[in-house]
């Protein structure tokens, strides 16, 4: 997994409830590797480091842990969440059932006009690879499937994905900075959009579920050298 630069933790007041802003700013350090799998989250320190009070710390620590960012350690407390080999191999069978079905399903039924929509977000994913943001490049595809799903009309689908999309997106992390994912990524989205294009079923979901197959491959190497 490639270096990313530490940053503050300190939250932006604006917008958003300061609630919703630490858990969005816990969620990233988590993603990019601030906080690793085993470190403890110590509420005090935590507090000091995001500027907020120890309630909304607590608050935010549940709420990860519901998502499976971060687990409870007996005597010690939260933890940042230690991903298994077969926890990973099972959030990938499901992305590839999945998703690979709501890629057949928007060939099937998606006009031009949602797919050039898909293609326009995979462009932005592309470029956010090109500026080796990775930030980006997870957000980007989040985004990228939301719409798949809501084109293949399958939102009950969509709300299983988004129960496991911190886990998801945990593990896009690891993925995304390995060696040539770049430009394998761009290959394998070229080809689900080519297939998508050509409102060719099949196709689309043999792309899909490739892409995913070679995501699980390099995330079980990546998750065995950090065992």
């Amino acid at each position: 997994m490639a270096e990313i630069p530490r940053t503050t933790l300190k939250v932006d007041r604006s917008g958003k409830t300061l609630r919703e802003l630490t858990l969005d700013k816990m969620r990233e350090a988590i993603w990019a590797g601030h906080f690793r799998p085993g470190d403890r989250l110590v509420e005090r320190s935590l507090c000091e480091q995001l500027g907020v009070s120890r309630s909304i710390v607590r608050e935010v620590l549940r709420h990860l842990e519901a998502e499976g960012l971060v687990e409870s350690v007996a005597h010690h407390g939260p933890a940042v969440a230690r991903l298994s080999a077969e926890q990973a191999a099972q959030i990938y069978e499901i992305r590839a059932l999945l998703e690979g079905q709501a890629a057949r399903r928007c060939a099937e039924t998606a006009d031009n006009a949602a797919i050039d929509a898909l293609a326009g977000l995979n462009a932005r994913i592309q470029e956010a690879f090109a500026a080796g943001d990775h930030l980006a490049v997870m957000n980007r595809t989040a985004a990228f499937y939301e719409r798949l799903f809501l084109e293949a009309g399958m939102t009950v689908a969509w709300d299983v994905v988004q129960s496991l999309n911190a886990r998801i997106t945990h593990l896009r992390a690891l993925t995304i900075g390995s060696s040539g994912r770049r430009g394998d990524a761009a290959a394998e989205m070229g080809r689900l959009i080519d297939a998508l294009r050509q409102h060719d079923a099949q196709a689309a979901q043999q792309a899909s579920q490739e892409h995913v197959q070679r995501v699980a491959q390099i995330a079980a190497r990546q998750l065995a050298a950090l065992a």
